[in-house]
């Protein structure tokens, strides 16, 4: 299931990380494994970076107020967010999938259900860089307006196309679902996208919507598993 989420970031926000970003100082092959490694050809800040941390919390913070990133990813664990830049000859990501196992800062590990690219670069400030995802309804290829989001299975086969003219800034994350098979997560989302809008229609207190309601929750209950 491949999930689009407009305006993530404020203006406000966006210009501040742009702005943090603008000065940043990048590294190349970080934080990919042995075969993504291969087609990995970007840039990324990396750990030590004096930026990371604050450019962290403000994303995150971000993700908090998506309702709809909720219902989409339903998420349990959210690996913090990194950021990359594509540009020059450091311009594309063959196709691969992403690692299942990540490690948490505590020592844990985290499953990658659920990776996202939150786009920090207007599509017309560069040539090409789509998001180029692989699933069971076919290719979706994706570039979106700075400050929105992209959520898909990490487990497809996806690539970043080469950039061709440039510069192509994102933020990308992995999470850990409450539900991990992703059927049952992509039922439960078009279960509660039809909840929202009878509840527009009939009001919150109308007695088949309460019952509909106790079914998804109890589906998630079923399903959950934390």
């Amino acid at each position: 299931m491949v999930v689009t989420i407009e305006d993530v970031l404020t203006d406000e926000e966006l210009a501040a990380i742009r702005g943090q970003l603008s000065g940043a100082v990048w590294a190349e092959g970080v934080s990919a494994g042995p075969q993504a490694l291969l087609a990995k050809h970007n840039q990324q800040l990396p750990e030590d970076s004096g930026i990371l941390r604050d450019l962290r919390i403000l994303v995150m913070r971000a993700l908090n107020r998506s309702s709809l990133l909720m219902t989409a990813a339903l998420p349990f664990k959210i690996l913090p967010p990194n950021f990359n830049r594509y540009t020059g000859a450091t311009n594309r990501y063959g196709l691969h999938t992403d690692s299942t196992l990540r490690p948490l800062p505590d020592g844990s590990y985290l499953r990658t259900d659920i990776s996202a690219t939150l786009f920090l670069s207007e599509p017309d400030e560069y040539d090409g860089g789509e998001l180029s995802i692989e699933d069971t309804y076919g290719r979706h290829r994706v570039k979106l307006n700075a400050g929105s989001l992209v959520v898909y299975p990490s487990g497809s086969i996806h690539e970043v196309t080469p950039v061709t003219r440039g510069e192509r800034l994102a933020c990308y994350m992995f999470m850990q679902s409450l539900v991990k098979d992703q059927e049952s997560r992509r039922h439960l989302f078009e279960m509660d996208m039809a909840l929202v809008a009878l509840r527009e229609r009939y009001g919150d207190d109308d007695p088949q919507l309460i019952r509909l309601t106790g079914l998804y929750n109890n589906l998630l209950r079923r399903w959950s598993e934390c």
